[in-house]
């Protein structure tokens, strides 16, 4: 019986390990200076992510590299949050985050754009599973306190479908009316037209 137990719990890591991906963000190596000599240990900052809305930080600190990685990594499972997508690919909506000296600012953008961000918050993106976004890091270049404003202000977003349950109305009523795209296209060949004659 237990030997099945621990196959089932081989075939469960298994099937968990391609679920999450992780991206090691920071490691800082810190000294302490002792009697003997000095004593060196690492903190590491690891955000993992499912690539489909749910997005994690976690920080780790260990006497080795890999095993701060480690304690980040299932930290950063711990505290997944998520984030609703619009067509999963951009935010619902412009949102600014912050936290402490980090203050961060990031917007909407149509198919194509990709990920316009730095560092720490290019992370995130990518482990939430953004494809098009535009964010600027106005504040600390801390990444600690970077990842926690990103975070902040991807906590605001809220999708349609929930401000309209909240209101009690349909999704329709919440959302602008959708101009014609047909229309608008026929109009600007039309121009371009005008503009070459």
């Amino acid at each position: 019986m237990a030997e099945r137990d621990n196959r089932r719990g081989r075939r469960d890591d298994r099937d968990e390990n391609p679920e999450f991906q992780d991206r090691l963000v920071a490691i800082n190596r810190v000294s302490k200076t002792v009697k003997g000599g000095k004593r060196f240990g690492f903190a590491a900052l690891v955000v993992v992510g499912d690539q489909r809305g749910r997005v994690g930080f976690g920080k780790g600190k260990a006497k080795e590299v890999p095993e701060a990685i480690r304690k980040a990594t299932e930290q950063a499972k711990r505290q997944m949050v998520r984030v609703p997508l619009r067509d999963g690919r951009t935010l619902h909506h412009d949102a600014e985050g912050r936290h402490g000296a980090g203050r961060v600012v990031m917007r909407t953008a149509v198919p194509g754009t990709g990920i316009i961000a730095g560092g720490p918050m290019r992370a995130v993106f990518e482990m939430l599973g953004v494809q098009d976004v535009v964010a600027k890091s106005l504040g600390s270049q801390n990444p600690y306190n970077m990842i926690r404003a990103t975070l902040d202000a991807l906590k605001s977003g809220a999708s349609p479908r929930s401000v309209a349950q909240r209101r009690g109305k349909k999704v329709a009523d919440i959302l602008p009316p959708q101009e014609k795209a047909p229309e608008a296209t026929v109009g600007t060949d039309a121009t371009v037209t005008s503009a070459e004659a």
